[in-house]
């Protein structure tokens, strides 16, 4: 998601209810932007819930909250 230049990606990530979307890292494949070429570990998921924030123009907080919610319903935690 962070490397992606395609405007429509981006009116995607806006469009999808937060509550349908839960956050992760691809580790260790795919490094988020700014850290690629480097090791990637599950920590840089919070760069992922930062570059969504920007994108749909909602708090950091919102965000981690409502995935944090999300995967624990999904996952059953």
């Amino acid at each position: 998601m962070t490397f992606s230049k395609d405007p429509e990606h981006y009116r995607v990530l806006r469009e999808v209810p937060l509550e349908s979307l839960v956050l992760e890292t691809d580790a260790p494949f795919l490094t988020p932007h700014p850290y690629r070429g480097k090791i990637n570990h599950s920590a840089h998921v919070r760069t992922v819930a930062e570059f969504l924030s920007e994108k749909r123009g909602e708090s950091i907080e919102d965000i981690a909250r409502t995935t944090t919610d999300n995967a624990r319903r999904l996952f059953r935690l």
